[in-house]
């Protein structure tokens, strides 16, 4: 059995929301294993969706830059927050957005790329000793289309073209640029406040349904339904997984009832030419990263050698 401590309930509380003796006795039952942890508490029904799982656990930020038919994306971290809003920081993530659009997503590649005189390491090496952080280029996509448009967007932007959320959507269509920035930008607010995961059911992480369908199976079972009857139960739970984690079959936030595919083709009647939503790309700042709690106090307190109150 392993030793459950309170840093690993508190931890387990906060991704789920469930309570402490239900987070306590789910590590308990998982043996402290806090993906199967948070596994049992959703069989159970006792913790919210599983996109607080996604919260933002790094600082830095987010880049996006588009050039005609083209755009790029790319992530920046550092250690806090107080960095991304410092000039030289800011310059980086830009000058990188910029590196990534015009030799794509690779990230060797953009490192070796030159930025003066230095190259974007060597650069980001000297931003790491100037400025006082580690910081990182963690992650960089680029997206083209031959005809149409890729439309950026930044949710909580800190300055033009960079933020803590950054989307792309990449429309494939002969129809006027306008119009095309339009339907692009409503897109890319829904994919900011929807998180879908793929563009489409085909993209779907499998390991991600196969999860879901262990737990629908679990719940289901619960039930005390027919074989049969369960059966159907967990292939509904994964019918409706599909379609809600699904960029073109979830709903517009915008109206909640309008699939985002129909909103494309409502576009393109209304336009006189087809639309083809081609690709996306979401970045949210720290996404998935665990971020190492510190007690800001005692550091304080630590770096200035005065002693705490017991």
């Amino acid at each position: 059995m392993a030793d459950i401590t309170a840093a690993m309930v508190k931890d387990l509380r906060e991704k789920s929301g469930a309570g402490m003796m239900d987070c306590k006795k789910a590590l308990n039952e998982t043996n402290g294993d806090l993906d199967a942890a948070m596994d049992w508490l959703r069989t159970k029904g006792l913790a919210a969706a599983a996109k607080k799982s996604s919260r933002t656990a790094a600082e830095g930020l987010v880049g996006v830059e588009v050039n005609g038919t083209t755009g790029a994306a790319v992530e920046v971290n550092s250690e806090t927050d107080f960095v991304a809003k410092n000039d030289q920081f800011q310059t980086f993530v830009r000058d990188v957005t910029s590196v990534a659009l015009e030799l794509g997503d690779d990230i060797a590649t953009i490192k070796a790329a030159s930025l003066g005189e230095k190259t974007v390491e060597e650069t980001l090496t000297n931003n790491i000793a100037t400025i006082g952080e580690n910081q990182n280029l963690r992650r960089a996509k680029r997206l083209e289309v031959s005809q149409g448009a890729v439309v950026p967007y930044v949710h909580n932007a800190q300055a033009p073209g960079l933020g803590k959320i950054g989307v792309l959507v990449a429309l494939e269509s002969e129809a006027p640029t306008d119009t095309l920035n339009a339907l692009g930008k409503q897109i890319a607010m829904h994919i900011a406040a929807a998180f879908p995961l793929a563009l489409d059911e085909s993209g779907l992480d499998q390991d991600l349904i196969e999860r879901e369908r262990a737990i629908a199976t679990e719940k289901a079972a619960e039930s005390g339904k027919p074989a049969d009857i369960i059966a159907k139960m967990v292939e509904g739970g994964i019918a409706k997984y599909r379609k809600e984690n699904a960029l073109v079959s979830q709903l517009f936030v915008m109206d909640g009832k309008t699939p985002i595919a129909t909103v494309v083709a409502n576009a393109a009647k209304e336009a006189g030419s087809p639309i083809v939503l081609k690709d996306y790309v979401r970045f949210q700042l720290g996404e998935g990263i665990e971020k190492e709690e510190s007690d800001f106090a005692a550091e304080v307190a630590a770096a200035s050698g005065v002693k705490q109150p017991a």
